[in-house]
């Protein structure tokens, strides 16, 4: 079975073969984590994400992902996911979960051992932080299984709070 671990910190120094960027649909760079990647990996990820056709959802839709060279990052890829804006009474638990299974899916299609996540949605996007942490670790649990290229996954967190959630749910099997 694959290592999952959580840290707190920069996801753009980690050395790992993929990160996950928590992009807006234009994957063009924002605020939040999709602003610091995009600062970190230079205008070389920039350039390939403009490369990214455009369809109904923008370049990538809530709960797809798309996997871009990572410039001046020290990782081999990133993978651009967009999660949900979160709203009372919405599918939001499925669209996250979806950002999930969908990176881990296009990590193994891409041969990728590691890959590190930030908290998704859980920025401007507005999910609650315990929630967001729930939904997060039961699917890369069902979905690790289905990718066995995938040896380490990793939570990065922005901060201490969300840090000792993804550690309680995580050491009461959640």
């Amino acid at each position: 079975m694959a290592k999952i671990e959580v840290v707190t910190g920069d996801i753009t120094t980690r050395k790992v073969d993929a990160i996950v960027n928590a992009a807006n649909s234009t994957m063009l760079g924002g605020g939040g984590v999709d602003g610091a990647i995009h600062r970190a990996a230079g205008k070389e990820l920039y350039e390939e994400c403009l490369k990214v056709p455009e369809g109904p959802g923008g370049r990538c839709a809530a709960g797809q992902c798309v996997v871009t060279g990572a410039g001046r990052l020290p990782c081999k890829k990133v993978i651009h996911t967009v999660g949900p804006v979160y709203t009372d009474g919405a599918n939001n638990a499925k669209i996250l979960e979806n950002c999930y299974r969908n990176c881990l899916a296009a990590a193994e299609r891409e041969g990728l051992a590691s890959i590190a996540f930030p908290n998704i949605s859980t920025g401007i996007y507005g999910y609650p932080l315990r929630e967001a942490a729930e939904v997060a670790i039961r699917a890369v649990r069902e979905t690790l299984p289905k990718t066995p290229s995938v040896k380490h996954v990793m939570f990065v967190c922005f901060n201490r709070e969300n840090y000792q959630i993804y550690q309680d749910l995580l050491n009461n099997g959640e």
